[in-house]
């Protein structure tokens, strides 16, 4: 299934970034950023702590990746799928919608830095987006189930209305159902096919004419995606389970980071917080990285839970997880420099095909 050529963001991309700067901004404004640096400065060399999480979070990622390629593919070097792993997530969080860059950065990445055919890569990539959602609606299910109590507590504060459990519930459920038959019409054999033929209502010569040029890559992405046929349920229940793993490092990483401030929670507390951002961070999907969205959520809890001096403990808080992420951002594109790879690369995908 060939990926679009795009030459600039979507102007909703510029949207959200300003956004968030705008969120972020105004967040650290009203925070007590001295005490805040008082108490980071107190956690000391076991700050290392915080990044290992996030280190996991590759390495489940990249394996559970590994695991969805057509069975035509053999012996994939781990380590060369991490490094692909690391850069697509890195430009795709951190630039203005930039999933639309780095999702069509691993296809072109495995081909060129594996061999892997154009086809067989967006395969696996399409596979390991719906399972990824896949996995979130089971996740935000089991999350919301097992802290219902909290949940309901903080809603009032939060919502005004005693709902929130339900609300989380609801939302994990209608994930867990879209992406599900998403899955079953991508791995019918024809999905491509489809999609090609509705493509092809495009009432512009031009597009019609690229869409013509490139019917084979949409074909040989079809002929991929068949091999999960009839065993693809056993195939991909591990796949599930490791992304279920990579999710909860996203809570592990929180509760990590409160209990170094010294912050009394517990890890089903956390749980239940990090699911509803996660799911907030979703529906704002435009916002990099929901730059200024997650740490206001994060502030809202706090300050529901009745959490002693939040503007300190929550600056400390959201100041911290900022921070790993620009060392891991940073890391990513030292990772891109010295790989070769550039922004612009995404588009060289046609240039493969052609």
């Amino acid at each position: 299934m060939p990926v679009t050529k795009k030459s600039s963001f979507p102007w909703t991309g510029y949207i959200g970034l300003a956004l968030g700067i705008i969120l972020i901004v105004w967040l650290f404004s009203q925070l007590d950023l001295k005490r805040s640096a008082v108490l980071i400065s107190s956690i000391g060399f076991s700050s290392i702590l915080i990044i290992l999480p996030f280190l996991a979070l590759h390495l489940l990622e990249a394996f559970a990746w590994l695991k969805v390629f057509p069975r035509s593919i053999k012996a994939i070097p781990f380590f060369e799928l991490l490094k692909i792993q690391v850069i697509a997530e890195t430009v795709s969080m951190t630039l203005p919608a930039g999933v639309a860059v780095g999702e069509p950065l691993r296809p072109y990445l495995c081909n060129r830095f594996m061999g892997i055919a154009i086809p067989s890569g967006v395969a696996s990539v399409a596979v390991r987006k719906l399972m990824l959602g896949l996995a979130q609606g089971i996740y935000t299910i089991i999350g919301s189930i097992a802290g219902f109590s909290l949940l309901q507590s903080v809603s009032p504060k939060m919502l005004g209305f005693e709902g929130l459990g339900y609300i989380l519930i609801a939302m994990g459920l209608v994930v867990f159902l879209l992406f599900l038959f998403l899955l079953v019409l991508l791995l019918n054999g024809q999905a491509a096919r489809n999609v090609h033929r509705l493509l092809m209502l495009v009432p512009f010569n031009k597009v019609k004419e690229w869409l013509l040029l490139k019917e084979s890559g949409f074909f040989d992405t079809d002929e991929e995606l068949k091999s999960y046929r009839g065993t693809y349920i056993s195939r991909l229940f591990p796949v599930l389970v490791l992304y279920l793993f990579a999710w909860s490092t996203l809570a592990i990483e929180s509760y990590t980071i409160l209990r170094l401030l010294g912050v009394n929670i517990t890890f089903l507390d956390v749980l239940s917080i990090d699911i509803a951002l996660t799911m907030l961070r979703t529906l704002f999907f435009f916002i990099p990285s929901g730059l200024g969205v997650q740490d206001l959520g994060y502030l809202a809890f706090f300050q529901a839970l009745g959490f002693p001096d939040v503007l300190a403990y929550g600056g400390a808080f959201v100041l911290l997880r900022r921070l790993k992420e620009v060392f891991w951002y940073t890391t990513g594109y030292g990772v891109m420099f010295f790989s070769g790879v550039h922004l612009h690369d995404a588009e060289a995908v046609n240039r493969v095909e052609s």
